[in-house]
Formats: structure tokens, sequence, C-alpha cells
């Protein structure tokens, strides 16, 4: 295909079909594989002190602690959105309300506990 314009600039391009591409095939399903494993879901506490980290992790338990049916990931969401993020921290790391809660716990002892990161 060829252009030629008014001013006397030239436009050339060659067209061609792409080359075929080999589509994978995709395996069938089996009924033997485990079920998918629940994400982690990290909860986020912050305070302006070593005390304050403290009296919200004290406050969440009260919040959570008889709600067993809770979803993690929706307290989750809630802390991480409806804070502001302060000094001291710390992110209980989980995917069950009891290890969550046990996290929490440890926070709000002050003692160094697994699945707590602090910082």
């Amino acid at each position: 295909m060829s252009s030629f314009g008014v001013s006397g600039t030239n436009a050339h391009v060659i067209l061609e079909e792409a080359p075929e591409r080999d589509v994978p095939e995709v395996p069938e399903p089996h009924d033997e594989l485990p079920a998918p494993r629940r994400n982690v879901v990290p909860w986020v506490l912050s305070g302006r002190t070593e005390e304050a980290l403290a009296a919200q992790a004290e406050r969440l338990l009260t919040r959570v602690d008889d709600a067993w049916d809770l979803d993690p990931v929706d307290v989750g969401y809630s802390l991480a959105v409806s804070r502001s993020g302060f000094g001291c921290r710390a992110v209980v790391v989980g995917s069950e309300v009891g290890e969550m809660l046990a996290g929490v716990v440890g926070v709000a002892d002050g003692e160094v506990v697994p699945g707590v990161v602090r910082g």
C-alpha cells in the first residue's frame, strides 16, 4: 500500500498475515485436588506510643472476642482503612480468628508471639 501526500510526504506500509499461534491444551479438572487454603490476612494496629498500641489491641479484643463468626478479612480491611498510621505499629498475621486473637493478646500484653510483626 502506498500513499503520496500533497505536500510531498510519502508513506509506505507492507501488511502481512500474522503467523498462527499454537494454543496450549487446558488440562481436565481433577476431583482429587485439595481445597485451596485461605489466604493469610494482616490486622494492622498502631498507636502514638507503645501504651497506646497496647490499648488499641485491648479495645480490638473487647470488640471481636465473642464474635467467632466474623470474617478476618473484614476486620483487616476495617483496621487498614479506618485508622491513621502512627509510629508504634504491630501487624498480626493469620488466617483464622483464633490465631488472630492470640496475636492481638500478645500485642496487648507486650509479648513476642508467633504471627506478630512489630516495627
